[in-house]
């Protein structure tokens, strides 16, 4: 019900079972409103208004309240102490909001999409910026988070562009995911001591990031947090982090220097692709295992120590990799990854030790500038392709303990004129496994082995001579 009294107008609501008397004072002719409460969903948008004063007796402003509105500013009162969900959400004309002292909480969304919005005061009584709260408000240039404050919501401020600079302050436990996502202008951040864990996403596609210092309270930095930060141009890991996520680092261009702590245990899937300026990185000896993709296309790599404890290293982990001019694998290594090497043009020599006992698919295919390799006799299985097209590779020798070897496996290999064979005939006699090698191409094969015959044969596609010399 709508009742007309003079430059007062009374709305009845109800709350739970009782009704309240909503009372608004219009002061033409600018429409500023004054509230002595505020109920949830009060629609302002068809009203047009652009100012309002909160009274002092309002302790609460219910959810979607100004939603959608056209204020420019509001000030709200020492008497309020909630702000509800989408409270101020798309007003997109709100350049300015004090929130006050007494306001101990902001529901979430309260603020999105406020995007002409230049400046905000948090309340120093604010324990938790809840999710999506400033979400959007791409013309905030600064904020200040009070010591108050203990948890950072996910996608807080994500998009806030015009974002520049942050404090964080040592009360915060936690940022979550998405939560600085999108701040392209933000340059520097330090994370305090009391954060555990930085939230998946959570500085993606900061492109502006130059620098990020890391506490040793973190443990865990999830997939993607730093996610397409093209600026950033060095991180070091603290010892405390055990784990680092899938793509944690990915697409950080202007990277050219990492340390990882002593206490990462494994690097997670894409942490360090298409990272293009890193030259160098030492894994630590308490990793076990590379992921997938983990340095692939990091084309400035011109050198990486695997360690003794690492024990698998995943597909396409170092793929693309044009930079790197050798490479040891150490025998605590089981197994090669499909691709793992693939089209790392640049690899002249390559050691595969005495533990790895299969080499993936693909895993040497197209590095081009390999000459010679030797396979130990760990290994019982060669992939498809694993080195297809190694257009440099003269020699190769396969040992006695080989039981598998894919279609492919040596295709293209357009130089290679002479494979030391310790394998029976029908191992190697594969489809196409040194189908375009060179022409003659001698096979070396043990004495003692009846499945070869010396004299001229075709095996795995391709016409050679067998020497019956080993």
């Amino acid at each position: 019900m709508r009742l007309g009294l003079g430059n007062t107008l009374a709305r009845e609501t109800t709350v739970g079972s009782n009704p309240v008397t909503t009372v608004f004072n219009i002061t033409p002719p600018d429409e500023t409103y004054t509230f002595t409460a505020i109920p949830i969903n009060f629609k302002t948008s068809d009203a047009n208004i652009s100012g309002i004063n909160i009274s002092n007796i309002v302790t609460s402003i219910g959810s979607y309240a100004f939603y959608y509105s056209s204020l420019t500013s509001v000030t709200i009162p020492n008497s309020v102490t909630s702000i509800g969900v989408y409270v101020f959400s798309n007003c997109y004309y709100l350049t300015s909001v004090t929130i006050s002292n007494s306001v101990t909480s902001i529901g979430s969304s309260a603020f999105r999409y406020c995007s002409d919005l230049t400046s905000v005061t948090i309340s120093d009584s604010i324990t938790s910026i809840e999710d999506d709260v400033f979400n959007g408000c791409e013309s905030l240039t600064s904020v200040t988070i009070p010591n108050s404050v203990t948890s950072i919501g996910s996608q807080a401020f994500r998009y806030c562009s015009d974002l520049t600079s942050v404090t964080i302050p040592n009360s915060v436990t936690s940022i979550g995911g998405n939560a600085f996502s999108g701040c392209s202008g933000l340059t520097s951040v330090t994370i305090p001591n009391g954060v555990t864990s930085i939230g998946a996403y959570a500085f993606q596609s900061c492109s502006g990031l130059t620098s990020v210092t890391i506490p040793n309270s973190v443990t865990t930095i999830n997939n993607s947090t730093f996610n397409g930060c093209t600026g950033l141009t060095s991180v070091t890991i603290p010892n405390s982090v055990t784990s680092i996520g899938t793509s944690a680092f990915s697409v950080c261009t202007g990277l050219t220097s990492v340390t990882i702590g002593n206490s990462v245990t494994s690097i997670g899937n894409g942490t360090f692709s298409g990272c293009t300026g890193l030259t160098s990185v030492t894994i630590p000896s308490s990793v076990t295992s590379i992921g997938g993709q983990a340095f692939q296309s990091c084309t400035g790599l011109t050198s990486v120590t695997i360690p003794n404890s690492v024990t698998s290293i995943g597909s396409q982990a170092f793929q693309g990799c044009s930079g790197l001019t050798s490479v040891i694998i150490p025998n605590t290594v089981t197994s090669i990854g499909s691709a793992a090497f693939f089209g790392c043009s640049g690899l002249t020599s390559v050691t595969i030790s005495n533990g790895v006992t299969s080499i993936g698919s693909s895993a040497f295919q197209s590095c081009t500038s390999i000459t010679s390799v030797t396979i130990p006799n760990s290994v019982t299985s060669i992939g498809g392709s694993a080195f297809q097209q190694c257009t440099s590779l003269t020699s190769v020798t396969i040992p006695n303990s080989v039981t598998s070897i894919g279609g492919f496996a040596f295709s293209g290999c357009s130089t290679l004129s002479t494979v030391n064979c310790f394998v029976t005939k029908t191992i190697i006699n594969q489809t196409n496994v040194l189908l375009g090698t060179a022409t003659p191409l001698t096979i070396n094969a043990r004495i003692t082995d009846a499945t070869w015959t010396a004299g001229a044969d075709t095996i795995g596609g391709k016409a050679v001579t067998v020497v019956k010399n080993l």
